[in-house]
């Protein structure tokens, strides 16, 4: 229905109610959107606080399933912070911005509603005091037209006025009555306007104004509630994305694996020793005895080192020399300045993680060896790739320039060489290892092995030569081709030129090592990533064993 017209006092004040409950309503989400930038600002803090950082010792505990779970978590929570930053700045461009400038704009409106209300509540006032002044002025026009009318009757009346005064009388009656009559009509005319203008103002200007006020404030409230179903709804976009976070960590907890964790452990720390043998009963009253005791110590411990040895490393299998029982004292030179010539390249006790125990060097080395490969192999594909488009343009130069594929080979050619490089060099590391894990107490790395070391290699070499006679001759499982020159100057290694045919009897194993013959009693190691395989898979290869 329509408002009161008499109301215009009290819709005053309740709009200006309305306006600051519109301003204290965007200040509260304002104040919630600043808590939820807060909130997410410190949870970002947190996980990042707490995030993996690189080159510590912080990375290697992340192999644990309950470290890497709580890296999932982290990066979680991350996403977690990212969705209240959400929630505030969609809190601050879809109610905060709006209901500012809605305000702005509604307080135009209220002014102007208002200031077409007191103009309109002027002009009655103003046509209400023509009308009083009117009315005022015709009241004692005709006062003084009576007055004027009872001295003309009082002067006719009198035998003693003359006829001029009594003439004078009459006009000056006359005259007032027309005076009041004027005054009457200009008092009718006031009456008639402001009658017309008070059926406006109470029927047609007020009730318009304040429908406009009505509608005015029906916007407002509107305005409000959409703007508290839109605070929910920004809250209710981001609970998806939230959830999918919660599930993230939930699923991240779950696959935290006890087991997985402890043989982790079991990994991390073996060392590959093996257990010392029994000591032999020591007779010091018979010296016969005691020498045989002596002898059966070494002997034993040997055994446990060639059995260590072959778990340690696949290339300890030694290829089939005949011509050579016993190692000279060469052999040993040579191996110590192989390992002298390793050192001065730059491998140093982390390079070539000599302080490592035996298993975790082991498995140092063999990761090395494979990522190197997997270089080598990127890179050769690369190449071979960039040449068959080099063939490609040289038979249809359209296409493009020949010429301009040469430095991306040139560096790839230079690239694969130091990858071969390092190659020679890692496997040289592995070879070394092998070896000196032959005359070392341990099985570990030794620097510079003693004399007494050195005898006890030699006192076992005949022993494993005399192993490796008994075996039969390894089958073939395929032929290689030599893609590099290699020398072979190393124990175990055997030598081949560029081009050349061998026989395939022992596959790589990971080591990057293949096992070739040449001939029927010529065996040895060479780098795989020198040859290229071609594998019989009928046939069935020589196995070994990490």
């Amino acid at each position: 229905g329509r408002w009161g017209s008499d109301q215009f006092d009290n819709l005053e004040k309740h709009t200006q109610w309305g306006i600051e409950f519109l301003e204290r309503y965007t200040k509260f989400v304002k104040e919630r959107s600043e808590i939820e930038l807060s909130y997410a600002k410190q949870i970002r803090n947190l996980s990042k606080k707490y995030q993996l950082k690189k080159n510590s010792k912080e990375e290697e505990e992340f192999k644990y399933t309950t470290c890497r779970a709580f890296l999932i978590t982290l990066n979680e929570l991350n996403d977690y912070a990212g969705q209240h930053e959400v929630i505030a700045e969609n809190l601050s461009t879809q109610i905060i911005a709006e209901l500012t400038r809605y305000t702005q704009e509604l307080k135009a409106e209220r002014k102007s509603h208002f200031h077409d209300g007191r103009r309109a509540q002027q002009h009655i006032e103003n046509s209400w005091k023509q009308l009083e002044s009117s009315k005022r002025r015709f009241e004692r026009d005709c006062k003084e037209a009576d007055r004027a009318q009872h001295y003309f009757d009082k002067m006719d009346a009198d035998i003693n006025v003359t006829k001029a005064d009594v003439e004078k009388a009459k006009q000056q009656a006359q005259m007032r009555h027309q005076i009041a009559e004027d005054s009457k009509n200009e008092y009718l005319t006031y009456l008639q306007k402001f009658n017309k203008d008070q059926h406006e103002h109470y029927y047609t200007l007020i009730p318009h104004i304040f429908q406009r006020i009505q509608e005015m404030e029906e916007r407002r409230v509107g305005r409000v509630r959409e703007s508290m179903r839109v605070y929910t709804e920004v809250e209710h976009k981001v609970l998806p994305i939230v959830s999918k976070c919660l599930d993230g960590m939930t699923k991240a907890a779950e696959s935290i694996e006890p087991k997985m964790d402890s043989k982790q452990v079991v990994e991390s720390y073996k060392s590959g020793f093996e257990p010392p043998g029994d000591v032999e009963f020591e007779d010091y009253s018979v010296s016969m005895k005691r020498a045989v005791s002596e002898s059966s110590f070494l002997n034993a411990r040997g055994e446990n080192r060639r059995r260590s040895r072959s778990k340690l490393w696949p290339l300890l299998k030694r290829n089939k020399v005949r011509h050579q029982t016993t190692p000279t004292e060469a052999t040993n030179k040579q191996i110590k300045e192989q390992k002298t010539m390793i050192l001065k390249r730059g491998g140093t006790g982390q390079e070539d993680y000599s302080h490592l125990p035996p298993e975790q060097r082991r498995k140092k080395l063999q990761a090395k060896l494979n990522d190197i490969n997997k270089d080598i192999h990127k890179e050769m594909d690369q190449r071979d790739a960039l040449t068959k488009m080099k063939d490609v343009y040289i038979k249809n130069p359209h296409l493009g320039d020949p010429d301009s594929i040469d430095p991306r080979l040139e560096e790839i050619t230079q690239s694969l060489e130091k990858l071969q490089l390092e190659n020679v060099k890692v496997n040289l590391v592995c070879f070394t290892y092998c070896m000196s894990s032959a005359h070392s107490p341990d099985g570990s790395y030794t620097e510079d092995p003693s004399t007494e070391t050195t005898m006890q290699f030699k006192s076992r070499s005949t022993e494993f030569d005399d192993e490796f006679d008994e075996e039969e001759p390894l089958p073939t499982i395929g032929t290689c081709k030599a893609l590099y020159p290699f020398e072979g100057q190393n124990e175990g290694t055997i030598s081949m030129a560029e081009g050349e045919m061998l026989y395939v009897i022992e596959e790589d194993k990971g080591d990057g090592w293949t096992r070739v013959r040449r001939n029927e009693d010529e065996e040895g190691y060479v780098p795989t990533s020198y040859i290229k395989l071609f594998l019989d898979t009928n046939a069935k290869g020589a196995m070994t064993y990490i």
